[in-house]
């Protein structure tokens, strides 16, 4: 290849992208999502459900590590570090999983090129799958981690205890937030290049969930699902207290603050060049 077509390529890539180019490929992405057999969307989203486990089991191991030696600000920090390593092997391996679709699955919706029935049949499928993966994956730690001596199942308590102990309307509320992180993550990530600036990305934004404690609906379902497998004092009640409106404000948050308000500033944008170009 002639050096001035190398260079042009490289100037490509490295140029950051329009609006409308990001709208154009999460439309091309959802559709596609959309349009996935139902066995391959459901297989993905049971490998996401485990992959994510992993940052549990990071978490989990930190905190049996250093719960009681430092100060209880610095675990939480060294957890909030923690928390993006499962996140970083379902987006770059490309799983599907149910937050990222609260915002993917629904621009092709509000595009009018797939429709509401289409959309929570996939997301059913995603989120089922999601579930399924993070009890299989929250079952092995119930058992393995501890007869390895790598993690004393009271982490898993304390992991948990942090996100029961709240009302319904502040899970809500910081699932809201977390929903809308996600959605952000879906959006910055189509917007990246390379590898390397999405793996910044998710680090940045899903460490912003763990250090904020905010409720995510399927790593915390793990958290919790782990804790009732571990501990007396964690109930099923408390679960699906945790469960329900973790997931309802998960899909608020990625709908209303990123769906809807990415793809209306989108056309709004490209209405705005559009009537420039005419004038011109």
């Amino acid at each position: 290849m002639p050096k001035k077509q190398v260079n042009e390529l490289k100037e490509a890539l490295n140029k950051p992208k329009q609006i409308d180019e990001i709208l154009d490929e999460q439309i091309e992405t959802g559709m596609r999502e959309h349009k996935r057999s139902n066995q391959a969307l459901f297989l993905s989203s049971i490998s996401a459900g485990l992959e994510v486990g992993f940052s549990v089991f990071l978490m989990a191991t930190i905190y049996t590590l250093f719960n009681e030696v430092v100060h209880p600000s610095i675990l939480h920090v060294l957890l909030a570090i923690a928390y993006p390593l499962g996140f970083i092997f379902v987006v770059i391996g490309k799983s599907e999983l149910f937050t990222e679709h609260t915002t993917l699955a629904v621009i092709p919706v509000l595009n009018r090129n797939a429709t509401i029935k289409s959309l929570l049949i996939l997301w059913g499928i995603v989120y089922a799958g999601n579930l399924f993966g993070g009890y299989f994956f929250g079952y092995i730690l119930s058992v393995l981690p501890e007869r390895l001596n790598a993690i004393d199942n009271g982490a898993f308590y304390g992991l948990a205890k942090k996100l029961i102990d709240h009302p319904w309307y502040i899970i809500l509320g910081s699932a809201i937030l977390a929903g809308w992180l996600m959605g952000l993550l879906s959006w910055l990530v189509t917007s990246s290049q390379d590898t390397l600036s999405r793996i910044v990305i998710i680090a940045l934004i899903t460490s912003v969930i763990g250090i904020g404690g905010l409720h995510h609906s399927i790593v915390g379902s793990i958290e919790v699902f782990t804790a009732c497998l571990t501990s007396i004092e964690i109930t099923w009640v408390n679960y699906l207290h945790v469960q329900i409106w973790a997931t309802l404000g998960n899909i608020i948050g990625g709908v209303v603050f990123v769906a809807f308000v990415k793809f209306s500033h989108a056309n709004l944008h490209n209405k705005h060049y559009m009537s420039s170009d005419k004038k011109k």
